[in-house]
């Protein structure tokens, strides 16, 4: 059941008096978050966040199975409306200080929300600096569908993982993908161990048995594609004929296998361009952990996470997100299959132009109930229409992915190739950088083919329920 934004606007005010000791609140605190329909704390109201500043310390070798994390988070936001308070989402660890343009600010935690009340009100479309110091022991954590997201401890280490709301786990901020930033983050570990995250290296440098490396990611990006992963790597740098940089990082147990695959990241870049548009990044890559170090392979923004050396087609899934749900993402998580439908799509045009089936052939083989071995997989599909899960425990099942795939295929035929190739670019360039829902997309599909009927496609493929009658 939602709160009433009275009662949170109350209970808010009174956490805060009781922390300060009393005292009056002139102005409006801002919302403890932007109710997402399936994770309706995720985020905060009331401001932007243009810019974080984390300044991390790792140690994996202590009493803690995850290890212990020190950070500061110097985050830069807009106001954007009056702020006598504001919510960042940060879940476990310590809060030792916090500080509102150089000031000591007043602070609370209730679950994942750390309330601050700076010393002074924020006025609406004012820039402010936030300071937070904390410590801990990060916390893993479950999602509805009984995955595991958060700091990930790992055989020579730990990940960062933040789908949907893991970052919360490692770093205060705005936690949903509507609030995207541009990153700086300086990563210290112990002297043998390197940290990887998302943009561009550019430093690193090991002083008194600790070496720190120091990570810039000028695009914006939303949190849940952050990482830091902190391990024994392989590393290798590269660029692209075109200039594009590309930087792995391999665990040692898994480089012979991942070689071949990793190759073919500047082919797979040259294709993605072809397919769908100028890339969005000034960086690609991967990292590759062990198998046992994670239980599935993530979009995270310049290089995707893999738990154990990925296949072709992974690869390409995984990189076909930086155009569509890395660059274009989602307005809420409801929209998911604008993320995976897309990236599923993605393999089956690979596939196609690699001498394997035809998108087509794809496309009958899971409307018959042939494509997986197992009944029960292929009438997965079916379960519930893409574009509405039934709830956050559903927001990566089959239909999302491969129903998702089959409502693009869908378009394709109805407005031909020539049409669909400029759809897939103009649609990455229409929203780049930014977010959409299925209201955006389906605006857009209906704009571009004026002339077509898609009423069919909508009602039957992306928003009806079960097995439509024909394919």
């Amino acid at each position: 059941m939602r709160t009433p934004r009275l009662l949170v606007t109350a209970t808010t005010a009174l956490a805060l008096a009781a922390c300060s000791g009393g005292g009056s609140v002139d102005g409006t605190p801002g919302g403890s978050g932007v109710r997402d329909p399936y994770f309706p704390k995720a985020g905060n109201g009331g401001y932007d966040i243009g810019h974080y500043d984390l300044t991390l310390d790792f140690d994996p070798d202590t009493d803690a199975d995850a290890g212990r994390l020190t950070g500061t988070a110097v985050i830069t936001a807009r106001a954007t409306e009056d702020l006598s308070a504001f919510d960042l989402d940060l879940k476990g660890l310590d809060v030792e200080a916090v500080e509102v343009e150089g000031r000591d600010a007043r602070f609370n935690r209730a679950g994942q929300e750390l309330t601050v009340r700076p010393a002074d009100e924020l006025h609406d479309g004012e820039t402010f600096r936030v300071t937070v110091r904390y410590s801990g022991e990060p916390q893993t954590i479950t999602d509805p569908d009984d995955s595991e997201e958060g700091w990930l401890p790992t055989a020579d280490g730990a990940v960062g993982l933040g789908e949907p709301t893991g970052s919360m786990a490692w770093f205060p901020g705005s936690h949903h993908p509507s609030d995207k930033a541009t990153y700086d983050l300086a990563v210290t570990v112990p002297e043998g161990l390197g940290a990887v995250s998302n943009g561009e290296l550019r430093d690193e440098r090991t002083r008194d048995g600790r070496t720190t490396f120091t990570w810039h990611t000028a695009e914006p990006m939303a949190s849940h594609v952050v990482t830091v992963a902190v391990g024994e790597w392989e590393t290798a740098r590269s660029t692209t004929d075109d200039g594009l940089s590309v930087y792995t990082a391999v665990d040692p147990t898994q480089a012979d296998a991942s070689r071949k695959v990793l190759k073919r990241i500047p082919e797979i870049m040259e294709w993605g361009q072809e397919n769908f548009g100028p890339y969005p990044f000034s960086a690609t890559g991967a990292i590759v952990d062990r198998d046992e170090d994670a239980g599935y392979a993530l979009e995270t923004q310049n290089r995707p996470y893999f738990p154990g050396a990925p296949d072709t087609v992974l690869l390409v899934h995984e990189l076909a997100h930086q155009w569509y749900g890395n660059s274009v993402s989602p307005k809420t998580w409801r929209d998911m299959w604008l993320n995976e439908g897309f990236a599923t799509y993605a393999e089956w045009l690979w596939e196609e132009d690699h001498g394997g089936d035809s998108a087509q052939e794809t496309f009958d083989a899971l409307y018959d109930g042939t494509y997986y071995d197992d009944e029960d997989a292929n009438d997965s599909i079916w379960a519930f229409p893409p574009a509405d899960p039934p709830d956050a425990a559903h927001i990566s099942d089959s239909p999302v992915y491969q129903r998702g795939a089959m409502v693009l295929h869908k378009i394709r035929r109805t407005v031909g190739d020539d049409a669909f190739w400029d759809l897939l670019s103009g649609w990455a360039a229409a929203h780049r950088h930014g977010n959409a829902d299925t209201g955006d997309f389906t605006a857009y599909v209906e704009k571009s083919a004026p002339d077509e009927d898609f009423t069919g496609i909508w009602e039957d493929w992306l928003r009806g329920d079960g097995r439509p009658d024909s394919p």
